[in-house]
């Protein structure tokens, strides 16, 4: 009888998935291959503990507070959306929820900062359509991050039309007269945004880029100054956000001509769209927010988020204070929502390409 066999060491390998632990054998008569076997063998246990280490991480996700990074100022659109939508998620994931607004460089050091930080689900961003699909068309090589490669996206949170709206003096009462008069007086008229190379300025080029005409832009910081200058005449127009500029409406101080999406939005169905007037068919632009995470956060962990953030925009609640806030609740899949933010970035590039826009105009 070989005696090596009866000298053999039993010893447990790692279970797998739907089996117990299995007995290996290993002869002591041959300390080459029992070394091996060893090396072998506590690389698998290694790598079942990370794997089940992970399962177990996505799974008691969320254990801890998570914080979403808001890239601009506290009081803005972004901020309001973000904190609405946080109040809904403590509930939707039994966890706290605290905004840290991180503001600058139109949006780019929030990002950045997110970008930065542990790919764990517990930082997120908030992003708009600049800082995470236009900017990296605007500053080029000034960026220091890739939002395609360094942000995973979460899922789409809200779509924001701007609205078109115009001084009342303005001798025009919708998007067909505006274009007549401008093509009348070349170059005359002026349009204030919140600042350079953001979806504002985008609407105000693609508009008249589409219509043939000139238009003078004003950039402002912010849409306080801005709505304020067009409602006491220094400047003619303003595409700006439906939240800042519905207290100028109600008031008499601006006069609404036309929301910036392909359709008119549920919360002012009285305002048609540019897209409505024939000769500007493809006009189609508004702005919109998104969550994001850093890039390599765990697959399981994005999609608990994508789940629990798609389970509190349809509460009606939270749609309604999104109305309220100028937005249209849209949540989508992650797959969706990449290829959303794909598709918008080919049109941006293209209008920023065409306008020649650099941070400096």
């Amino acid at each position: 009888m070989n005696t090596n066999r009866h000298n053999a060491l039993l010893v447990p390998a790692p279970a797998t998935a739907g089996h117990g632990l299995v007995q290996t054998a290993v002869s002591r008569s041959n300390p080459l291959p029992h070394r091996r076997s060893r090396v072998i063998l506590s690389a698998l246990i290694a790598g079942a503990g990370l794997l089940t280490g992970g399962i177990a991480a996505a799974q008691d996700y969320p254990a801890k507070t998570i914080t979403i990074v808001v890239p601009f100022s506290a009081g803005g659109g972004v901020d309001n959306i973000a904190r609405l939508l946080a109040e809904q998620l403590r509930t939707t994931l039994k966890q706290t929820i605290v905004i840290d607004n991180k503001p600058g460089a139109s949006g780019m050091l929030g990002a950045q900062a997110v970008v930065k930080a542990a790919p764990d689900g517990y930082t997120l961003l908030l992003g708009s359509a600049g800082e995470t699909a236009i900017n990296p068309f605007v500053y080029k090589g000034r960026m220091q991050y890739a939002p395609e490669k360094d942000l995973a996206p979460i899922t789409l949170v809200t779509r924001v039309p701007n609205v078109l709206v115009a001084n009342p003096s303005l001798p025009v009462k919708n998007v067909e007269e505006l274009i007549a008069y401008a093509k009348k007086n070349p170059g005359k008229l002026s349009y204030a945004t919140s600042g350079v190379g953001n979806p504002q300025h985008l609407n105000g080029e693609l508009f008249a880029s589409l219509a043939g005409i000139q238009m003078n832009h004003i950039p402002y910081k912010g849409s306080a100054g801005q709505l304020v200058d067009v409602a006491g005449g220094n400047v003619d127009l303003s595409f700006v956000s439906m939240a800042g500029a519905t207290p100028f409406i109600k008031g008499g101080r601006l006069k609404a001509l036309a929301v910036t999406s392909a359709k008119r939005a549920s919360f002012a169905p009285d305002i048609p769209t540019i897209a409505e007037y024939k000769p500007m068919a493809a006009y189609n632009l508004d702005n919109w927010f998104g969550l994001f995470a850093p890039a390599k956060t765990p697959a399981d962990v994005q999609q608990k988020l994508n789940a629990a953030v798609t389970q509190a925009l349809r509460d009606p609640a939270l749609a309604k204070k999104l109305n309220d806030q100028g937005g249209e609740p849209a949540p989508m899949t992650i797959d969706q929502f990449r290829a959303f933010i794909k598709a918008e970035s080919v049109q941006y590039g293209r209008i920023v390409e065409a306008a020649k826009i650099t941070p400096e105009n």
